[in-house]
This record gives C-alpha cells, structure tokens and sequence, in this order.
C-alpha cells in the first residue's frame, strides 16, 4: 500500500508510510465501531431471554472498547492531519527543488500560471484529500468485503439485500468521476485563461483614456468570468445528481433488509432481534458509505492535480558532474537545435570562440544567434553536436559549475524590487558594498545612481520600474563586472544604450574581457568592426567567419548586414 501511494500520489517515502497507516487506522476504527452494536445485540438477546448474567462483563467490554476506540481515533487524528500537513509543506519544497533544476527550456513550454497553480493550488487539493479523503475511503475498501462476508453468513438472503443497493450505489461514483474530470480539467484551463485576462486588463487599464473602449474591456471581462461561473455550475449541479441517485440507492438498501427481513420473520427462519441486528448493521453500513463516497468523488477530483504534479516532478532535470577548467575555449560541433519539433533554429553550426578573444555572432533577426549563447550556458540543451568548453562536453557538466564560471547580460534584464545595492550584488552574493559600488562604477552607473534620493540603497521598483532602459541595462552590465566570470555573454547590451553611454561601456569592457572568452551578439557593426572574430549565422548555419575587412570582401550576408545598418543610420538622422 506504501508503494501505491507513493507511486499514486507522488509522495515522500515518509509522506506515504503515514498515509498507510492512517488508511489501517481507518479500518481498525470501523471495525472497533461494529463492537458497541456486537455487544447491544448480545445484551438485547439475554434480556429478550430473561437469562441476563455477567453484567460486569459487559461492562468490562464496553470499557475496553472505548479505550480501544479512543487510542485509535487519538493516532488517526495525528496520521490525517498533522503528519498530512507536514507532507504537504515538504511537497511543496520538493517541487519548488526541483523547479530550480529544471532547465528554462521547461518553462518556456509551460504557462506560469499552471506552475504558481499546482505549487499553491494542486497541493491545498491534495493535502484536503490526504487529510479527509484518501485514508477513509480505502480503510472503507477494506471494511466493506469484510463486513459484508460476515453479512452474507450470517444470512445471506439479508446479507445480499444489504450488500446489493450498495454495490449500485457505488457504481454511480464512476461516473461522477469522468464528468469531473474532463469537466473540473476545462474549467481550470478557464481560470487560467482568465488569470491571464486579469492581467492584460490591469495593463490596458493603465494605458486606455477612452470611457468606452475601457468599459467594453470590462464588459468582455466580466462575460468571460460568468462563462467560467457557468461551468462550475453545472459542474457541481451534475455532482449533486450523481451523489443523490447514490444517496438514494443506499437509503433503499435499508429499506430492501427491512422487506426481506419481515417474509423471513413472517416464515420463522429468522429472529426479530436477528432482523434488528441486520436492520442496525445495514444502517452501519450506510453511514460509512455516504462518508466515503463523497471522499471518493474528491479523490477523483484532485487527478488533475496529481497529474500536473508528477509532471513536474518527473520532469528530467539536467544533469552533469561538477567540474573545473584550466582553459575556457568554446566549440561549437555541428551543433543542430529546435524549441519544438517543427522549427529547427540551428541546423548545423561549427565554430570556436577562443580564451583571451572576443568572438561576435551576427546574422539577421531569427537566425539563431540568442539561442547559440543560450545553449553556452545550458539555458537550453541541444539536440545534436556537441559544445565544449576546455574540451569537455558541457551536457557532462553540472549547471552548477557552468553558471559558477559564465556571466550573462541579455537584451532582456530582469532586476527585483529591492536597491540598487543588492539588485548588483545578484551577480556575487558574497560581495562587499564596496566591490559592488567599484562593478557599478566601472558600469558607468554612478551618473543616475547619485541623482537617486537614497543612492545605492533607493528601491527601484518591481522589474526596475523606476529606471529607464538604459538605466537598467547597465545595472545588468554591473553585475557581470561584480561577478568577473572567465567566460562573458553579451546579448545586445548596446541596444537600450546612447552613443555617449555606449562608448564609455566599451571603454569598461576592454578592461573586463582580458583573458576571457567573450562571446557578443551586436546589430551595431560599427561597435565590432575591431574585434578578433566575427562569426556570420545564417538561416541556422556559419556562413562564414573572420574578421570585419575579411567579411567584407567574402561575405554576401555581412555586406548586407552592413548596407541594412547603413540604412538605418540614415533613417534615423
């Protein structure tokens, strides 16, 4: 039953040993509950008879039996709830451990709502279920056939009239089930959609003067969340159906021990108090069915989340052994990449970018330069090829110390909503105010930091709202100064830069790449027109490669790089 679990729910090996034995606590706890209606009935006999001795023994029973009942009701309370709630607080770790393994190629192809949803919503669901559904309903399973073999030899014409209903009862569970599940799946795609929706809203709502274009984004808003409230309406509506045709099933069950039980009566093949016990034990029976099956119908509605959650979990991480280097050349072999099946970014893509040296990639917008300083840095991984770095694979090498020897600044920067002080200390957690006062320094950051109320320490908004795009560009730049990786990823840092600003940050970098290998993706030919190496992509292939006067004269896709970026000045001016 443990591995069931486990396996079922994707629980901790602890998580699903304490299920298991909350479910047993469950069974021993219906099964104590039949003992207070055993020793009634016994009672009843000998006072029916007249024959009543050995009162104290039925006290002593009764005694025993509460105590009993009370040590087990004492150790299921703790398996449901407080080792249930431990497990949900691990399980929610557990998926944030292994998000951060997993590579970005995994949330580029999952919706981050659905991630927030199942580390917050899924596992709530989950942790009721475990707490008031999961154990009870299989300790049901269990007691169920054994009280009904008890039933059926006792007398299996009232065994069978109880056991019978139930069973038909049971059966409508199924099929609240797939309308659930298909249902409960459409309606939480419909939440997220209209989480995204909330957003896009809040955003245009910020950005719209009109009355009426404002309001008719409000009105398809609130159209969309009364369509969602529909769904779930008719969701529970089926529920409640389904549950009260089984509801009804199980009453006649009663009802069925009762009618056959007065012909038995009526043909003396049975007792009164033999028909009475049935009548109490059918009773019984019922009552812990109708607490079961709505724990049963729960259990079904949380698949969804258990699915999205062992998809999480199950998710394979990237792995790789830590490793140092003694030289910091990139390879590139024939290296092929897609994000999805039907596009392929990188066809077959050879080259090295050389320690000590700067190496640019260029090429038109979309012929894969962004994704080949993506996989440098195991962002992603590649489908074919290999890349290496000092002559080794980096799929053998743990991202742990490839991130440990690369800084990146991408076109794209992502800052917190903290100081400047500590939005520059990301790139060296370790290092001092004034190591990153001297990064921010050599940034070229100290004109706007200054003029800021509070300097270093001033809050700069979620995202760095409160700095322009320049602004924020070099705070990126900064951190890869901080943080003086030997290997050096610059993805466009020129372009939310002014000419004035962009000289003094070239300045800098010619400080910073000594003895690095500095891989660069620049629309501005002019700022690479000096550097050692200028490597040509095309269409997801090396053109061609070499320096900017060889280029010229060699390449038909620089030349026209360079008449398209000519064009653009002069559009521009």
């Amino acid at each position: 039953m443990k591995n069931y679990y486990k396996k079922r729910y994707s629980l901790s090996e602890q998580g699903a040993k304490n299920l298991t034995k909350a479910t047993y606590c469950c069974f021993l706890t219906y099964v104590i509950n039949v003992a207070p209606m055993l020793i009634l009935m016994a009672l009843s006999n000998q006072l029916i008879l007249g024959n009543v001795t050995g009162i104290w023994q039925y006290i002593s029973v009764a005694v025993i039996t509460l105590g009993v009942m009370y040590v087990l009701l004492s150790n299921e309370y703790v398996s449901l709830y407080n080792a249930t709630y431990k497990e949900s607080a691990d399980l929610r770790k557990g998926i944030a451990e292994n998000l951060a393994d997993l590579p970005i190629a995994y949330f580029s192809k999952h919706n981050l709502s659905d991630l927030s949803q199942a580390i917050m919503s899924d596992v709530e669901r989950i942790e009721h279920a475990m707490s008031h559904s999961i154990p009870k309903v299989v300790g049901m399973l269990i007691f169920f056939p054994l009280m009904g073999v008890m039933m059926v030899i006792g007398n299996w014409k009232l065994g069978l009239a109880a056991i019978i209903p139930t069973l038909i009862s049971f059966a409508f569970i199924p099929l609240a089930r797939r309308r659930k599940e298909k249902a409960y799946d459409r309606y939480f795609h419909i939440l997220r959609d209209n989480s995204d929706l909330f957003q896009e809203t809040i955003e245009l709502q910020q950005e719209i003067s009109s009355f009426n274009q404002s309001k008719k984004v409000k009105n398809g808003l609130y159209k969309r969340m009364e369509e969602s409230e529909k769904i779930h309406f008719n969701i529970e509506l089926g529920s409640m159906l389904d549950l009260g045709v089984s509801s009804l099933f199980s009453y006649i069950s009663v009802a069925v021990v009762i009618a056959v039980g007065i012909n038995l009566l009526i043909h003396g093949e049975i007792s009164l108090l033999y028909l009475i016990g049935y009548i109490i034990g059918t009773i019984k029976v019922k009552e812990l069915f109708d607490i079961s099956k709505e724990g049963m119908i729960e259990m079904f509605y949380i698949e969804p989340a258990v699915r999205r959650i062992k998809e999480m979990k199950n998710s394979p991480i990237q792995g790789g052994e830590d490793t140092s280097f003694s030289h910091y050349n990139i390879e590139f072999k024939n290296v092929a990449f897609s994000y999805d099946e039907d596009t392929k970014v990188l066809k077959d893509v050879s080259f090295t970018a050389k320690q000590g040296e700067v190496t640019a990639l260029v090429g038109a917008s979309g012929s894969g330069k962004t994704s080949i300083l993506r996989l440098i840095s195991r962002l992603y991984d590649y489908d074919k090829g290999s890349i290496l770095i000092d002559g080794k694979d980096i799929k053998n090498i743990s991202t742990d110390s490839l991130f440990k020897d690369i800084s990146i600044v991408f076109q794209d920067v992502t800052l917190f909503n903290t100081s400047i002080l500590e939005n520059i200390r990301l790139g060296k957690e370790t290092a001092t105010d004034e190591e990153v006062k001297m990064a921010a320094k050599l940034a070229n950051c100290m004109d706007f930091i200054e003029k800021l109320p509070e300097g270093f320490n001033t809050p700069i908004g979620e995202n760095g709202a409160e700095l322009s795009g320049g602004e924020r560009q070099r705070l990126s730049i900064a951190r890869a100064f901080l943080k003086d990786a030997p290997i050096l990823i610059l993805d466009e840092i020129s372009a939310s830069l002014d000419v004035d600003n962009e000289k003094k940050i070239q300045d800098s970098l010619n400080m910073l790449i000594k003895d690095k290998t500095v891989i660069i993706i620049s629309h501005r030919l002019k700022s690479i027109e000096n550097i050692d190496k200028i490597v040509v992509i095309d269409d997801g292939f090396v053109e061609k490669e070499g320096t900017h006067e060889e280029l010229k004269e060699t390449s038909k896709v620089y030349k026209n790089l360079i008449q398209k970026t000519k064009l653009a000045e002069e559009f521009s001016y």
